[in-house]
């Protein structure tokens, strides 16, 4: 039986590479490669699209959008990991334990397009709670989030690079807001899949670390006219999540996953496929802050493709994570 061909488009880059090293350790595949001086070649591009069964396009949007204008055959599947398609008519969204059934739409797909690290976080979170109707759709939702700088890819890591041969001082930097520019890329994709009625409030930030991530989403559940309590919350996000893999809910005022009983270590799921959800609730003032734990890289990224394609081929998820 001939192994599934995949060719990965823009594999020196951050996330083409860990997504390479993942898939060219193993031997059910084959991993077709692109000669580097021919990397911008539109017509060895084109010959390598369409002569594969799963194409991964790791390639800033408009050089995706290029590639999929360049699969002239419908035999080509094509995983997109950049922002391009998150949101597009025509591709199944690639998180597989956002809804019942998604799985199965990935696995049908041509097309799919794979999760920002970001709303990989957010949606992990908030998914459960606005589909079980724990939380209204107008909630007014803002999210608090830090990611390691290797999530800016290239061009911020060689910022920090630079910047770390002069001081490093272990501060975070607020990014995206007010002059540096309100509106980030993501909250259209987080908006669409977690079926809130408004955008998302999101301010991010980068971290003097290079991976890990954390999502914080605070809940002022006085505002509701019947605030869930706590254990309610933890309960609809345990069970919504209880038979998948690498969605990990801990346990509820359990602080043995803390750092000294106390801490949330950024870092502490960094190299796994994982994305650890916790609950923190006060039922008597009625606030709750809902918090996802992953590697930027990992199922915010690579890992998240591999998975993707795994799926896409038919084949164990976990194969390669």
């Amino acid at each position: 039986m001939n192994k599934p061909k995949i060719f990965i488009d823009g594999e020196s880059g951050t996330t083409g590479l860990q997504i390479y090293s993942r898939l060219n350790q193993r031997d059910d595949i084959e991993l077709v490669s692109i000669e580097a001086s021919k990397r911008k070649d539109a017509h060895e591009r084109a010959k390598l699209l369409n002569c594969v069964d799963v194409a991964i396009l790791c390639l800033p949007d408009d050089a995706a959008r290029e590639a999929v204008s360049l699969v002239n055959t419908s035999q080509v599947k094509i995983l997109d990991a950049s922002t391009a398609y998150r949101t597009a008519s025509g591709w199944v969204y690639g998180f597989p334990e956002l809804n019942p059934g998604q799985r199965e739409k990935i696995a049908n797909a041509q097309f799919v397009s794979n999760p920002g690290c970001y709303p990989t976080g957010f949606l992990a979170c908030v998914r459960p709670l606005i589909a079980k109707g724990l939380i209204p759709a107008t909630f007014p939702m803002t999210i608090n989030a830090v990611s390691g700088y290797s999530g800016g890819g290239k061009s911020m890591i060689q910022k920090y690079d630079l910047f770390h041969e002069e001081e490093q001082d272990g501060s975070t930097y607020p990014y995206g807001i007010y002059g540096l520019q309100f509106g980030h890329k993501h909250v259209k994709e987080m908006h669409q899949h977690s079926g809130l009625a408004s955008p998302p409030l999101f301010i991010p930030a980068v971290g003097d670390f290079e991976q890990g991530m954390l999502v914080q989403i605070p809940l002022p559940l006085w505002t509701l006219d019947h605030p869930p309590s706590g254990e309610e919350i933890y309960q609809a996000i345990a069970q919504y999540y209880q038979a998948e893999k690498f969605v990990q809910v801990a346990p509820f005022k359990d602080a043995s996953l803390l750092r000294d009983g106390t801490f949330l270590d950024t870092t502490a799921v960094n190299g796994t496929n994982v994305v650890q959800v916790f609950v923190f609730a006060n039922d008597n003032t009625k606030e709750a802050l809902l918090v996802a734990r992953l590697d930027n890289l990992g199922k915010g990224a690579s890992g998240a493709a591999v998975q993707n394609l795994n799926i896409m081929l038919g084949l164990p998820e976990e194969l390669g994570l």
